[in-house]
């Protein structure tokens, strides 16, 4: 593979304008071609980057069919993902998706079969917390045992977004598919990552129709998940009504714990204890006069440490996982966050969906025969 990925982009939303910002960043890639239905929104946001008005296509299929296209990026509305990414990977493109993978479960074993059966194809779902600092932080910690077997976790995910003005595309079924997709995706994949080697078993979701905005998917979310270690997992979603931005994390295992609280003050946003690395004392590792006053100095994380503690875009790692994947083409890796090594996640959002729908807990691995009959309703 050549040291410049030639890319096709489609969707300059919200989250599309960082992504393609950090594309026109990044030495190794070239935008040939992008697509979105707004043409003269995407043709000033293409000025304001330093990107050529003249790379505009009338549609999606001027994408896939570019044959000096190397890989497209969807930034799309969430059900447009999963026909996208299959019509892009059958023309030989590598595929960079924005989660949720998809949101019909046919697609979404497609999207699976497709990059298990094109190993030279690099895929990629957007799971932003990959590249959040903390999290990685967190993740390391959990993996060198400072809080030894993880028995209980709970990761929740409260915001409102927008939908005012032209965001009230977010409100209809037919263009965001379901409400795991909007939000509690993000939470199933930290609670995923962090339990390690441990894998679901089982899971019961409980789904609330919207009672503050006018959603046409259940917009409130509820899981409980048994871990094959027996641990439990708790995940709460609401994008209906919210406080600022919620992705609070609590985590306890056999030798210590760990909590982020995103909407308390900056100083005391983290705490954890261990046994072992701590003496089993709580420290702040964000907190300075805490640590003067404790003696607990060596525990301090960097000062300018990033937090998932905003919904703004504008903040998140967007430069790490464009990097990430365009390393991932060169190297020609398939990444961990592709359709195939990440599937559990989104076979979790689909497995909350029938427990929601027939009121009963779902084993994992799902039956697929049951999902298809459910989830086909």
């Amino acid at each position: 593979m050549a040291d410049t990925i030639r890319v096709g982009f489609a969707g300059v939303g919200w989250m599309g304008e960082q992504l393609l910002r950090r594309l026109s960043e990044n030495e190794k890639s070239q935008v040939l071609a992008v697509f979105d239905i707004n043409r003269e929104r995407t043709a000033d946001i293409l000025k304001q980057i330093g990107i050529s008005p003249d790379v505009l296509v009338d549609n999606f299929d001027a994408l896939v069919e570019n044959p000096n296209i190397d890989a497209v990026f969807l930034a799309t509305p969430n059900t447009f993902h999963g026909p996208q990414s299959i019509s892009a990977l059958q023309a030989g493109k590598h595929v960079f998706c924005e989660k949720p993978a998809a949101t019909d479960y046919n697609d979404y074993l497609r999207q699976i079969e497709l990059d298990e059966a094109n190993p030279k194809l690099a895929t990629m779902v957007d799971y932003i917390l990959k590249f959040d600092p903390m999290e990685n932080m967190l993740n390391k910690m959990i993996a060198d045992g400072d809080f030894g077997e993880i028995t209980q976790i709970q990761i929740n995910y409260r915001h409102p977004v927008n939908i005012a003005g032209d965001k009230t595309w977010k409100l209809r079924k037919d263009i965001v598919g379901d409400g795991i997709g909007m939000g509690p995706i993000h939470a199933i994949y930290a609670m995923l990552w962090h339990m390690q080697e441990h894998k679901p078993v089982s899971v019961y979701a409980t789904a609330m129709e919207a009672s503050v905005r006018g959603f046409e998917v259940p917009p409130i979310w509820n899981f409980l998940l048994e871990f094959d270690n027996g641990a439990t997992g708790i995940i709460q979603g609401n994008i209906d009504k919210g406080n600022r931005y919620d992705a609070y994390h609590n985590i306890y295992g056999t030798k210590g714990g760990f909590v982020f609280d995103s909407q308390t003050e900056q100083e005391v946003k983290v705490k954890y204890w261990s046994e072992e690395k701590t003496d089993g004392k709580w420290v702040f590792p964000l907190s300075k006069s805490i640590a003067n006053r404790d003696g607990t100095e060596k525990f301090l994380w960097p000062d300018d440490l990033n937090l998932p503690d905003s919904g703004n875009v504008v903040h998140h790692q967007t430069r790490e996982c464009v990097g990430h994947f365009l390393e991932s083409i060169i190297a020609g890796e398939k990444s961990p966050l592709s359709f195939s090594r990440s599937e559990q996640v989104a076979e979790m959002g689909f497995a909350a969906m029938v427990s929601a729908n027939t009121k009963s807990p779902v084993k994992l691995p799902m039956d697929k025969e049951l999902a298809k009959k459910v989830l086909s309703k």
